[in-house]
């Protein structure tokens, strides 16, 4: 498949890696230096130019490509070069965007802009935020199966009961399954035996009310939140206010401009705006920031989202979640004391590159960027997996976890002798070098 990346900062970067590895991908950037640099570090065609310049396209071949993701940082940009490309080619358009007004209206009109799928930046990364700080230690979830299948991946505190257990312990929940490992930059395939270590991010497949008990399990003395403050009144931090208040919460949200905050008070009628500056010790004092059991900072630039959460901590708030626009500053976030940084342009690239590759899977969630995969897939009749029990299945397939099974929306967790059924939904965690082995099978 031929894959044309228009915008090679970040999110493109990320994408075309990702990409390259099993398609021929062309990267073009308006910034000659930066499309150099990428052709040097990987495996991709590069070519100077902009995007929206028919003359560019057509030399980076688009009346031939399969895909083009248009993925610079303006909005209208990205729009312009997918209705261009239409112009000229049948390739299928993604188009990413900062501003949801920009996808309600494409949602409103099939194939709107000349657009085939749009991706708004802003509202994925509210939804993550969301996502996490429903579920305490919670790093990362994803559903599957309609909602029926969970994918969580906790982070297991210091002084957890569940540190020092082995899985075969921890494990008191039947509709779960103990998929993954990460332990520093290792991803380990569990087995009864495997002992749990404290800072260990474990990654679960399963029923929703079962991740939440293992939740519940990792953090007893962490429940669901009930005081959520959102500092930064931005399109992100309004738009988790809006999750939130659809989700039955109240939460708080701190905005220094006085227009901006009138605004907001005028579309959330379940939020309590306050105008202030979030960084002002006084005021956080004041209006008992630290009993907050999330404070989700959503400020213009990463230092002042560093210095709200930091300050929100030493106050006393139990879990603080950042936005973080520079990729590279999310593990330093963490390991400073924010609990969880949540990159806009990260769950970005990883949505496209999801895109991409669920066209021929029914969904996927990325692990540690781009190293592990959730896949859901469905079992067609010409499929390896119909009519086998997974105990012959995974002689096969030896690095992958059958997480779940849903036959006919009904919950199934997967054991040694259960037999796959063709139309059944199956829920797998496997490394990415190993996922075209699993779609070749299936």
């Amino acid at each position: 498949m031929r894959v044309v990346v228009v915008g090679a900062g970040e999110v493109g970067s990320s994408i075309a890696e990702s990409l390259s590895v099993t398609h021929e991908v062309v990267v073009v950037d308006i910034d000659s230096e930066r499309a150099d640099a990428l052709a040097y570090d990987m495996d991709v065609l590069s070519l100077a130019g902009d995007g929206t310049d028919l003359d560019v396209l057509e030399e980076a071949g688009i009346e031939e490509a399969d895909i083009i993701i248009a993925s610079t940082d303006d909005d209208e940009t990205n729009i312009v070069t997918c209705g261009t490309a239409k112009a000229v080619g049948e390739a299928f358009t993604i188009a990413r965007v900062k501003r949801p007004q920009y996808l309600r209206t494409w949602q409103r009109s099939e194939y709107a802009f000349g657009i085939d799928f749009m991706i708004c930046t802003d509202l994925l990364t509210a939804n993550a935020i969301v996502g996490i700080i429903g579920l305490p230690t919670a790093q990362d979830v994803d559903m599957f199966s309609g909602g029926t299948v969970q994918m969580t991946e906790f982070k297991v505190p210091p002084n957890s009961p569940v540190a020092g257990r082995t899985v075969a312990e921890a494990d008191e929940f039947e509709q779960l399954t103990f998929a993954a490992i990460i332990r520093d930059d290792d991803i380990l395939i569990p087995n009864g035996q495997t002992r749990i270590e404290s800072e260990d991010e474990i990654v679960v497949i399963g029923h929703p009310e079962s991740a939440r008990a293992f939740g519940a399990a990792i953090a007893p003395s962490q429940n669901g939140p009930n005081d959520v403050v959102i500092v930064g009144g931005s399109e992100i931090g309004y738009q988790v206010a809006q999750l939130l208040e659809e989700r039955e919460f109240n939460p708080r949200l701190i905005e220094r401009d006085e227009e901006r905050a009138r605004w907001l008070a005028e579309r959330l009628p379940k939020t309590l705006v306050l105008g202030s500056d979030a960084t002002d010790q006084d005021f956080l004092e004041r209006e008992r920031i630290g009993d907050a059991d999330v404070l989700v900072a959503t400020l213009e630039n990463d230092q002042q989202n560093l210095l709200a959460t930091l300050l929100a901590k030493r106050l006393g708030t139990e879990r603080a979640v950042a936005v973080v626009d520079t990729g590279d500053f999310a593990d330093l976030f963490e390991a400073v004391g924010v609990d969880v940084a949540v990159s806009p342009r990260e769950v970005t690239a990883e949505e496209i590159i999801r895109f991409t590759r669920s066209r021929r899977m029914e969904n996927i969630s990325m692990i540690e960027g781009d190293r592990a995969e959730v896949i859901e897939v469905e079992v067609a009749p010409d499929s390896e997996l119909a009519g086998r029990p997974i105990r012959e299945v995974v002689t096969r397939l030896p690095n992958v976890v059958f997480g779940a099974i849903t036959r006919d929306g009904v919950f199934i967790t997967p054991r040694g002798d259960t037999v796959i059924e063709v139309g059944d939904h199956v829920v797998m965690f496997a490394e990415t070098d190993s996922v075209d082995e699993v779609t070749n099978v299936i």
